[in-house]
């Protein structure tokens, strides 16, 4: 569906900007993030332009959706007052991320601008370490202590309630703020003024550690169905909370990861449309140089079978279609177990079950494309070749199936992101076994 405020803008960024009344209510009926990401598309010195216009508490908002890479390059035209005074108005997990995109020599002098209490937050988060839960958790949480009753815990609530990411769940903590329990908004609302916290919190919590991975907090958050999940210490104090826009973006980024590393690309920490030429060359050259040597063996296993091609000419006919079947099995394989390892559905225990199972589909699927590319076999070169054909196919599905179902636990198992196991990797993989696999069928069958 259309958007007929940002179409209008769109009109006016292109037409120039004429009319300021206008600007401002265009810009107050499109979502934060519908505008965030459009300026976020321009120069950063016409974005600035526009938004500037704003007031810094507006200008907060919409900053926090700009993309990481382009939030930094406008930040870099803010004199640094009118910027820290907007980063203190930013969400405490945005505000981080933007920080990390400003130089390290202008950074230190910016923190000293902002309040204190503010900058030893940015601070304390800063030192996560990338794709973990602390990383992307935001501090600005409700927490109540045990002995209030409902009535106090409202008053508390209602006192905070603006500054806060979000106030549905608020996580009941002790006198060391270890976490014991939550409530939700709900609950309160339900209970009478005078029940303590004790009494109607669930002390059946679910959380995550600071320091665990961003993509198993995310998968957590998702499986309980949570718009909150509270994050601890290692002294179970509450240090913060990943919420459900966190993880949409979590999200977001492990899945453009694994797209780059099955398409052999390495990782780009800016959008497509913005890259260089340069950097797209140097991201895809690496792993398409390293196959291309790896394709050598393939050339290598023609070249010794040398003998039999000449005294079978016709085997170099089906030649592309026996290993091209063999990769593409594999890589239907391996996208199947990649996405299945990610998402929790198998573990690496589940190997050989799966391996059992992946032998008869295989054979299966193996001697059903054997048959009809025999036909052919059949009436181009004879029933002998025919034969061969035939039977390789068979060895080349079921090799390169159980290749691509295995790599990405082989992977995992010596700690590597299953992801690797990408398509031409696995590809490249089976033509080598293919032409291997095929020449030698047929050296045997042909007693040559």
């Amino acid at each position: 569906m259309k958007n007929i405020y940002l179409e209008r803008l769109d009109v006016m960024l292109r037409e120039g900007i004429d009319n300021e009344e206008e600007l401002h209510r265009i810009c107050e009926m499109l979502h934060p993030a519908v505008l965030g990401l459009r300026l976020s598309e321009l120069e950063p010195e016409d974005a600035k332009a526009i938004l500037d216009r704003f007031l810094p508490e507006n200008q907060a908002i919409v900053l926090s959706h700009f993309r990481k890479e382009k939030a930094g390059e406008l930040a870099e035209l803010y004199m640094d007052e009118m910027l820290a005074d907007i980063i203190e108005l930013m969400p405490h997990d945005d505000r981080v991320d933007l920080i990390k995109q400003i130089p390290e020599e202008r950074r230190e002098k910016l923190l000293m601008k902002i309040e204190e209490a503010d900058r030893e937050d940015i601070m304390r988060l800063s030192l996560y370490e990338e794709e973990t839960a602390g990383a992307v958790m935001t501090s600005e949480f409700v927490t109540l202590r045990e002995t209030m009753t409902v009535e106090e815990a409202l008053v508390s609530i209602r006192r905070v309630a603006k500054d806060r990411e979000t106030i549905y769940n608020a996580y009941v903590v002790d006198a060391y703020n270890r976490l014991t329990g939550i409530v939700t908004l709900r609950e309160l609302l339900l209970y009478s003024g005078g029940t303590k916290m004790a009494d109607i919190m669930n002390t059946d919590v679910v959380f995550a550690r600071e320091d665990e991975d961003q993509e198993v907090v995310a998968n957590r958050l998702s499986e309980y169905d949570l718009i909150a999940m509270p994050v601890i210490d290692d002294h179970n104090k509450m240090v913060g909370i990943v919420t459900f826009d966190d993880v949409m973006d979590v999200r977001k980024e492990e899945a453009t990861e694994d797209f780059h590393k099955m398409g052999s690309v390495g990782l780009m920490n800016i959008s497509l449309s913005d890259a260089p030429v340069k950097t797209l060359i140097l991201k895809r050259m690496p792993w398409l140089l390293v196959l291309v040597f790896m394709n050598i063996f393939s050339g290598a296993g023609i070249a010794y079978f040398e003998d039999t091609i000449e005294a079978v000419v016709a085997l170099v006919f089906f030649l592309p279609l026996l290993i091209d079947s063999g990769g593409n099995a594999g890589s239907q394989a391996s996208t199947l177990m990649v996405r299945a390892l990610a998402t929790g559905d198998v573990k690496i225990r589940d190997w050989f079950r799966l391996f059992s199972k992946e032998i008869f589909v295989a054979i299966t699927i193996g001697v059903i494309m054997g048959v009809a590319v025999s036909l052919v076999g059949f009436f181009r070169s004879g029933p002998e070749v025919a034969f061969v054909v035939a039977l390789t196919m068979v060895c080349c599905v079921t090799v390169g199936s159980l290749l691509g179902m295995s790599m990405p636990f082989l992977l995992q198992k010596f700690n590597f992101d299953p992801a690797t196991a990408s398509a031409p990797l696995i590809t490249s993989l089976a033509d080598i076994a293919g032409v291997l696999m095929y020449f030698s069928i047929a050296t045997w069958y042909f007693n040559l």
